[in-house]
């Protein structure tokens, strides 16, 4: 496969189209928020996709098997990181398809220009950073609080960089849906579809999917639940297909 693995990295199998990916032992390593996300995107044949915080590149690789995309784009401001999905995506032998960049989200517009993606995605930190410290160079951090960019600077980003009528696609958490649909509005890129993740009937929703669409007319559906668990505490049939080829 042409992978080159650091000692204090581990080689995954994604289990799908014979993929891996590199990620750290004791670092940020992706969740099934990831996954869900690259199930919830919906990028037809040609299409060129950016990824905001791309990571470690799972979201790319996921989209490279379950979408007929043509470019994929992954911008990552963590060198370590964007290194990293390099190394996975030249391994895997999808360079002809994924691009990744190491970069500031917040200048991305003087990167790639205005209007010049189908799609964007993103799974972006979900939490504000408060008067607490937070160390600026913990890659943990850095991936789940608001250091390098907010929620209001993605919006603002995915507005500017999409096409017009391009399509915008988010996971994030419930407790900043408020801001997510005030945001959204704020720079014309109109919720489509809402969906909320929760871990199993009767419990609270944990994550939340959103779709926009740049200057949509207003509407928004909201589908039903997905539920991770079932009554036994095993992965639902639905939550199972999100790690397979189906959709």
């Amino acid at each position: 496969m042409g992978f080159v693995v650091m000692p204090d990295e581990t080689l995954e199998d994604l289990q799908l189209n014979g993929l891996f990916i590199l990620q750290k032992k004791d670092s940020f390593r992706f969740g099934m928020d990831a996954v869900l996300l690259s199930n919830f995107v919906t990028a037809g044949k040609g299409k060129n996709v950016l990824d905001l915080g791309t990571g470690t590149g799972i979201i790319p690789i996921l989209l490279s098997a379950k979408t007929k995309a043509g470019k994929i784009v992954g911008i990552e401001i963590q060198q370590e990181m964007a290194d990293m999905a390099r190394r996975s995506v030249e391994g895997n032998d999808l360079g002809d398809r994924i691009e990744i960049v190491k970069g500031d989200i917040r200048k991305a517009v003087s990167l790639f220009g205005k209007s010049s993606f189908d799609v964007v995605v993103t799974n972006p930190p979900y939490t504000r950073v408060g008067s607490g410290f937070i160390n600026p160079g913990d890659a943990k951090a850095i991936s789940r609080h608001e250091i390098f960019c907010t929620l209001e600077d993605i919006l603002k980003i995915s507005a500017e960089i999409l096409k017009p009528s391009g399509e915008f696609f988010m996971v994030h958490r419930p407790e900043r849906l408020a801001d997510i649909i005030d945001g959204m509005r704020e720079v014309n890129l109109e919720p489509k579809i809402l969906r909320l993740v929760c871990a199993r009937v009767g419990k609270e929703p944990s994550l939340l999917l959103v779709k926009g669409l740049k200057n949509g007319n207003p509407g928004m559906k909201i589908l039903p639940p997905l539920f991770i668990y079932d009554e036994k505490g095993e992965y639902t049939h639905e939550a199972r297909i999100q790690y397979s080829m189906d959709r």
